[in-house]
């Protein structure tokens, strides 16, 4: 597999172009993908199972393409279930037609219906990752996308002689759909997952998985760039190669200041840029992920591990396993969060919002609602501001470009209904959350910039959140433990290199401020990145409204629109 990943990307290199461009020196190149939605019989810990997957593939093709690109990507669903594929972290300027999570900005793919999802490149390189937007199905729908920078142009660090792509995930021996529908009944929780996966692939630490291990091949003295993905349905991942240090050069598909650490964190939906030289003594080394969970919560914590192997090494030696921290270790997140810092340059610089114009603060909670199918009576639920969010039946963003009514309200509240001391003992009664008849929703102003605090809250228990915003990506200007203080925190906050990225971890009993320019119209999604929590509602969406004149305004829809 490792072999297989180089050669592709060397055709790439060679061709720059894949079947179906459109190629000239001068112009951005249109680049053509078929992905068939089909079912495919899997074999994984000695359990056989059919999975939902694109073209057969498990993980998904890698997406290859340069900024300023254009991007067509036909989707043809042959599966049973209704399909919508979200492009993690492009942010579709104008053009949320092509964004994809389901009943937000699109109705699904229904079965033996096809879309084409349209959408340029602009002002992003680096390492994104797309998957399905609908149901648990990006279980085993998931796949990388690779920005290469334009012609000519340089990574801001040194080059690599090689690169690969690390794609966490998550696999279940039982049907991922009925053990969701299970949970659903019960209004628990589903039962946590078996492994852990790279490329796919458990390691050998899990039974009949000698032959599910991917490996990668290096030379002594040779640079590496990994790019990994945490595709992980609800874990946040440790990331670490045995012997070897790494340096941090990119988060989200934006430049980072480097840094050498020994493992990583890192959460689902974000994705990380690392160089690893291979300079140890030649041999076989372990790379391995394993969860962080730094709450009561149960959690599948175990180890997926794949080979980094020098050149000429038999593959009967054994490799080592990395010294990853500890499952509760709370001390390496903050500190490995707090070394990120954007790089910039002149060439690529941090254009922070310094003045804002609207202050929104939405707690995290988790709640119970009463639930007469349940088997107990109740469910479990999240919310954001005690709101639960309410799924709609038509896309969100044609009701808006449309004008629908009884769609959706703009009356998301800027506060929680009443404040409290969010993080202190944990709160067990009174746990009942607000669900309307149809979402509730905030209006944004064109254009203005926007802080948000996000709180996590001691409602049934604290626990850490990775919160994406679709269409946009932000500035993380201050994050702490605790109750933020609007009085002190923000004399603290980074106004000058903060991280910028489309998924941000809101730490276990604390809070994260973000800072982003509405300047993309459309309705764009807002959730918690644990596919659980988004399930039970910890999620809203932003109505952007257009600019000043049609170049700032949102893009009518493309005729093959799937219908609701």
């Amino acid at each position: 597999m490792g072999r297989r990943d180089v050669f592709h990307w060397a055709i790439r290199l060679l061709v720059v172009c894949v079947i179906g461009s459109v190629s000239t020196p001068a112009k951005a190149d249109v680049k053509k993908y078929q992905f068939d939605i089909q079912v495919k019989n899997v074999s994984r810990l000695c359990h056989a199972k059919p999975i939902v997957t694109v073209n057969g593939m498990f993980p998904g093709p890698t997406i290859y393409v340069r900024e300023g690109d254009r991007l067509l990507i036909n989707v043809t669903n042959h599966a049973q279930y209704n399909m919508s594929i979200h492009w993690h972290g492009l942010k579709q300027y104008r053009n949320g037609w092509a964004d994809g999570p389901a009943y937000i900005t699109q109705c699904p793919v229904q079965t033996g219906q096809s879309y084409t999802y349209d959408f340029n490149v602009t002002g992003q390189r680096g390492t994104l990752w797309w998957h399905a937007h609908i149901l648990w199905l990006r279980a085993t729908v998931y796949g990388a996308i690779v920005i290469m920078p334009k012609q000519g142009t340089a990574y801001p660090f040194p080059q690599p002689d090689f690169e690969f792509n690390l794609v966490l995930g998550e696999w279940w021996n039982d049907d991922v759909e009925d053990v969701v529908k299970q949970g659903n009944k019960l209004g628990l929780p589903p039962k946590m997952s078996d492994a852990h996966t790279i490329n796919g692939k458990p390691g050998p630490l899990f039974p009949c998985s000698e032959k599910h291990t991917y490996a990668i091949e290096v030379e002594s003295g040779k640079n590496y760039l990994l790019r990994i993905v945490n595709a992980a349905l609800n874990d946040e991942l440790f990331f670490a190669v045995a012997g070897h240090n790494m340096t941090v050069v990119e988060i989200d598909a934006v430049y980072t200041k480097p840094f050498s650490t020994d493992a990583i964190l890192i959460a689902p939906g974000q994705t990380t840029n690392v160089l690893v030289r291979a300079n140890q003594v030649p041999g076989r080394y372990f790379m391995a992920a394993r969860p962080f969970m730094d709450a009561p919560v149960s959690v599948d914590n175990k180890t997926a591990t794949a080979i980094l192997q020098y050149k000429n090494i038999p593959n009967t030696v054994i490799p080592n396993l990395p010294q990853l921290p500890a499952l509760n270790d709370t001390a390496f997140a903050l500190s490995y969060n707090a070394k990120l810092r954007s790089l910039n340059s002149p060439r690529f610089p941090a254009n922070v919002p310094l003045k804002v114009d609207r202050r929104l603060f939405y707690t995290i909670g988790l709640g119970i609602n009463p639930c007469p199918t349940c088997q107990n009576g109740t469910q479990l639920t999240a919310s954001l501001n005690n709101i639960t969010f309410v799924m709609p039946q038509v896309g969100l963003l044609q009701a808006h470009y449309f004008s629908l009514k009884g769609v959706f309200t703009t009356d998301f509240p800027d506060q929680p209904p009443t404040p409290f001391n969010y993080t202190g003992a944990p709160l067990t009664a009174n746990l009942q959350t607000t669900q309307s008849k149809h979402p509730r929703l905030s209006k944004i102003v064109f254009n203005s910039t926007v802080e948000l605090v996000l709180q996590d809250t001691n409602l049934l228990s604290v626990e850490s959140h990775p919160f994406h915003l679709h269409g946009y990506n932000f500035f993380v200007v201050g994050t702490g433990v605790r109750n933020f203080d609007p009085k002190k925190d923000p004399a603290k906050f980074n106004l000058v290199d903060p991280p910028e990225r489309n998924t941000v971890g809101v730490p276990t009993g604390g809070w994260t401020a973000i800072r982003f320019r509405a300047d993309n119209p459309g309705v764009w999604f807002m959730h918690c990145h644990l596919e659980l929590h988004t399930g039970w509602g910890l999620k809203t969406a932003f109505v952007v409204e257009d600019g000043p004149g049609p170049e700032y305004s949102i893009l009518p829809p493309p005729k093959d629109l799937p219908p609701c």
